[in-house]
């Protein structure tokens, strides 16, 4: 296919009822629906998509990105408009820009944050379900924030990727790692104590925040110690226990590009 016009679209979607991002055979991906509506939208022209990051099963996105490839220049405004009226009801576009040839949605994503809500004690609303994930045991919150700290910097993050392939490169580098009180999503249903893990990086392994907030649940829960923490950054065991937290509780919350 010759690629003659380049477009950054914004997106975001609710993914609890989506196996993630990328399209796969016999389950209902966030790409799969997009590529749908595109194809609806712009009836016989031939296009292609290029996601900036592959969220896991039922992790959602309030600022999540890809590229789209066409041959034919496109209204930004009509092609946003019917974009908007024909996507599934938990899928939204924010924002269109057309791009040159030499961007590339991700070798330009400067920086990637991403947002894991959580609460303990109480059993929350059903409502909260796709938003919010329930720890039924009491967490030391305070443990958990000194714990989350450490994941900041440059460090072997080996023990946080599950499964890796061949080449991971596991040298990676955490802007922020913090957990701070849930004032950003709020909600009649919520519980009325919520918390946040927020994490900022370049890019992030498979599974690695839901691995690396399943390690600061089992600091809370005093199943582990700081020390254990700060020797899985340092000497990264070859066989792990791997507790990957579940997915429900992690958004994409914001992107940056330089473009």
């Amino acid at each position: 296919m010759q690629k003659n016009h380049f477009y950054l679209i914004e997106v975001q979607y609710l993914g609890f009822r989506y196996h993630g991002w990328q399209r796969q055979p016999g389950v209902k991906t966030v790409q799969e629906m997009i590529e749908r509506t595109l194809k609806y939208i712009l009836k016989e022209k031939p296009f292609k998509i290029l996601g900036a990051s592959r969220t896991d099963a039922m992790v959602s996105a309030t600022q999540a990105a890809f590229e789209l490839f066409l041959q034919e220049p496109e209204d930004l405004d009509q092609l946003m408009n019917a974009f908007n009226e024909n996507l599934p009801a938990d899928i939204r576009a924010t924002a269109i820009e057309e791009v040159d040839a030499q961007f590339n949605v991700i070798q330009h994503a400067k920086e990637k944050e991403y947002l894991y809500l959580f609460s303990y004690g109480e059993k929350n609303h059903p409502f909260a379900a796709p938003y919010i994930t329930y720890i039924q045991s009491k967490l030391d919150i305070d443990l958990m924030k000194e714990g989350a700290g450490l994941f900041s910097g440059q460090h072997n993050f080996k023990e946080y990727c599950y499964k890796p392939n061949e080449g991971t490169q596991f040298d990676r580098e955490i802007l922020l790692s913090e957990i701070v009180e849930n004032n950003i999503w709020t909600a009649n249903f919520f519980p009325d104590q919520s918390y946040v893990y927020r994490v900022k990086g370049m890019g992030f392994m498979r599974n690695q925040i839901r691995l690396m907030i399943g390690r600061l649940f089992r600091l809370g829960r005093h199943e582990i110690t700081l020390d254990d923490i700060r020797e899985s950054l340092d000497k990264p065991s070859e066989s792990p226990e791997y507790f990957i937290a579940p997915a429900s509780g992690l958004m994409l919350h914001q992107m940056k590009f330089n473009k």
